[in-house]
């Protein structure tokens, strides 16, 4: 027997639920329509009406997202680093500090933006 067999299973099995769930809620699902489901969605914010004809969106949203993902790669590259931190030497403290140098320019540039005035 072929030992890639049970991975091609798992992932028809998978599909098939996947796809088998998609139809199921399309099927069974109410089908209630109305203006807040038929109007566009950005970002969450209504759009002004200056947005709509191609004026500035607010970029409020944007910047919590750039945010998290500043934060969040942040943690995600510091921690193993943190953890090995003695075996790295002076080679993996510069490169740590190079990236936390890279890292404050977005924030930064958010915080000059206005990203953390929550008003």
């Amino acid at each position: 027997m072929n030992p890639y067999v049970p991975i091609i299973v798992m992932m028809v099995v998978a599909g098939l639920l996947a796809v088998g769930g998609v139809a199921a809620s399309t099927l069974l699902g109410p089908h209630r329509d109305n203006a807040a489901k038929l109007d566009r969605y950005e970002s969450g914010l209504q759009p002004t009406p200056e947005a709509t004809a191609g004026g500035r969106m607010p970029i409020k949203y944007y910047l919590v997202a750039m945010t998290f993902i500043v934060f969040d790669v942040e943690v995600v590259f510091i921690y193993p680093w943190a953890v090995a931190h003695a075996a790295l030497g002076w080679f993996g403290l510069i490169a740590v500090m190079t990236f936390i140098v890279l890292i404050t320019i977005p924030f930064v540039y958010e915080w000059r933006r206005g990203g953390f005035d929550w008003e």
